[in-house]
Formats: structure tokens, sequence, C-alpha cells
């Protein structure tokens, strides 16, 4: 019997894939991952029916310096040829945004914090984001932006950043804001870019950061919903067991 396969691509030690991981296991999905700051070697696209794209303090035009990133775009789209379900988280929406055509650039604002979501009205007739309510905090860590690529939907906006995330064709999900974090993670994040932690009109202190525990519990039912629903998605598509 087929059992549904995760794979995540990670960019620096600190940014893993959260809440994520405690959501497999509790399914007992297998979960692999590639650490894109070591050597290594990706997957066939067979390997795997849901990716994930996790997030990072490069850009996607930070080729030079990272030149693994050519290789990713590439496995990226693959991925999305293949009709995997394909998750974008920050970096990870930049770059499935990169790999459809659409330009990725600094943002007028970094947004570093807790900040309410706003859906638009094509979140309305998505699958994902019709289950959401209007209105919801999320946590926030960026700089750039990207605009929507061609044939996808624009699914969100904050006060701060006009394209939160974006749906392609009903499998393909762009989220510049981050529903998987966990207290852990938020700390780590805070103390590896520190040196973001500015006094700025959309930057939040390390303590408002940490001390959110409401929030926190929000974001982990809001990231299992969009799992669960995700899940249906791909066993509809490939008939595995539900």
């Amino acid at each position: 019997m087929s059992v549904m396969k995760i794979h995540y691509l990670q960019h620096v030690p600190f940014e893993g894939i959260a809440n994520i991981d405690r959501w497999a296991k509790e399914r007992t999905y297998p979960v692999t991952g590639t650490a894109l700051y070591k050597e290594h070697v990706l997957p066939e696209p067979d390997e795997f029916d849901f990716l994930v794209v996790m997030g990072g303090p490069m850009g996607v035009y930070d080729e030079k310096k990272y030149p693994w990133l050519l290789e990713e775009k590439k496995f990226i789209e693959k991925a999305i040829k293949a009709n995997k379900i394909v998750l974008g988280i920050c970096l990870g929406a930049q770059l499935i945004a990169d790999v459809l055509g659409a330009k990725v650039y600094k943002n007028k604002y970094k947004e570093i914090g807790w900040y309410p979501v706003i859906l638009t009205e094509d979140a309305k007739s998505s699958k994902v984001f019709s289950r959401f309510k209007d209105r919801f905090i999320a946590f926030h860590w960026h700089s750039d932006t990207f605009d929507i690529p061609s044939e996808a939907k624009r699914i969100a906006e904050t006060e701060a950043c006009k394209n939160q995330a974006f749906e392609y064709k009903g499998r393909v999900f762009g989220l510049q804001f981050h529903l998987e974090s966990t207290h852990e993670s938020i700390r780590l994040l805070a103390e590896n870019c520190a040196c973001e932690l500015i006094k700025d009109k959309y930057i939040q202190t390390k303590k408002e950061l940490l001390l959110n525990h409401a929030s926190l519990k929000n974001i982990e039912k809001s990231m299992t919903m969009f799992l669960n629903i995700a899940t249906d998605l791909l066993e509809f598509k490939t008939g595995l067991p539900r």
C-alpha cells in the first residue's frame, strides 16, 4: 500500500520544518530532507509526493554566493512539472515565484513579527484557503517580496506587503508568511538573525516575537488545516490511502 512521502529543502541549519514535522509524524508519513548548505544529492521526483521548500536569509538572486540555488530552482521546476504538491515558505515561496517566471525583489518594508494576513477575493475560490478566516495572525520574517506568477491566484496580503501568498493550478502554494513556526524555531531565527531586529515600522522586538503564545497555538492549527487539505488534494489525485 502506498504511503504519502514528504521531502523538504532546507537552506540554513536554523530554519527547519518545525510544525510540519510534528504533523507528518502524527500521521506516520515518511519525511526526508535535503540540506542544501551541505554536500547533498537531490532525489528524483518519483521518490516523493509532497515537496516543502523552506525559508532562509539569502535571496533567490544570490546564486554567485550560493551556487546550489541554480540546482534547486531546476529541481523545484521538475517537481511542479511532475504534478507534485509543492509548498514554498518565505524564501521557498520566492523561489517558486522565480521558477514560474515572476519577479522577486526587495519589499518596501522589512516585516518581522506577528501581523494580520488578509485574504483576497480569489482566496474564496481556493479549495485550501476558502477554509481559512478572512483575517488571521501569522508570523513574518522577510525583506523580499514577489510578483504573482502568471496563471496563479493572489491569495493574501498584509499592510506591509501586498503579495503574501499565491496558489498555482490548485497544487502549488507560495506563502510569504510562516504557519509552521514554533517557539523554538522563532528563538533560533531571533538568535541567528539578531542583526535584523532593528527599530522599524514593521519589526517587532525579540520579546514580542517570543511571547505571543496565543498566536503560536493558532498558527499550529492553521498549518495543520492547510496540510490536511493539501493532503486530501494529493490523495484525490494519486489514489493514496486516506
